[in-house]
């Protein structure tokens, strides 16, 4: 299946009893599929790179967990195959990761609109991120959530640009609340360049 029309169907689905005698091996080699996808910005910030591996092993893990049977699939396919990314963009999940639920709630309350100021620089050229479809992230208190899907839009320029290692790639949110960036690692360019179309 080309890039740009990546999703995850029905046949992709391993059957529950399947995918509980293999779960184990299957969330191992997840790990290993995730372990360059992911960028730290600042102290609590966390950015998880989506693509079809991760999203259909979360479908799963929605299936196994929630025991909905054939009725849920439908539902976890209209959820996650908007976050895979189809040929000219990335897709990230941010998680803003605070243990203590007290400075969790007040921090939350500081940080209204971030996933508005989030921005990837590729060779000195800034790509904002946007929110996917769903509904707004932040209160009329001002309040954020702990979870956003952003989406960054490239243009082919771009996505050559990324996949050049001797250009500089800056993942960076300017909120007025937390402002940090952080290079992104060969490793994960590496990772995400497979997102892209050829």
């Amino acid at each position: 299946m080309p890039l740009s029309a990546r999703k995850i169907t029905h046949g992709d689905i391993a059957p529950i009893d399947v995918y509980t005698r293999d779960r184990k091996t299957r969330k191992a080699a997840l790990v290993a599929v995730k372990k360059n996808r992911r960028v730290e910005v600042g102290p609590f910030a966390t950015f998880y790179f989506e693509n079809y591996d991760t999203m259909l092993g979360q479908v799963q893990e929605m299936l196994y967990i929630e025991k909905g049977g054939a009725e849920q699939i439908d539902g976890e396919l209209a959820a996650y195959n908007p976050l895979i990314p189809q040929g000219s963009e990335l897709i990230a999940t941010m998680m803003l990761e605070i243990e203590d639920a007290n400075r969790r709630n007040a921090t939350l309350l500081r940080l209204g609109g971030i996933e508005e100021t989030v921005y990837m620089e590729v060779a000195g050229t800034r790509i904002r991120a946007t929110p996917t479809e769903y509904d707004d992230r932040t209160t009329d208190e001002g309040k954020t959530s702990s979870v956003h899907w952003l989406r960054f839009t490239f243009t082919p320029d771009q996505i050559a640009a990324f996949r050049d290692p001797g250009a500089s790639v800056i993942l960076g949110i300017v909120h007025q609340n937390y402002g940090h960036m952080a290079v992104v690692s060969p490793q994960t360019r590496d990772a995400l360049s497979g997102d892209f179309a050829a």
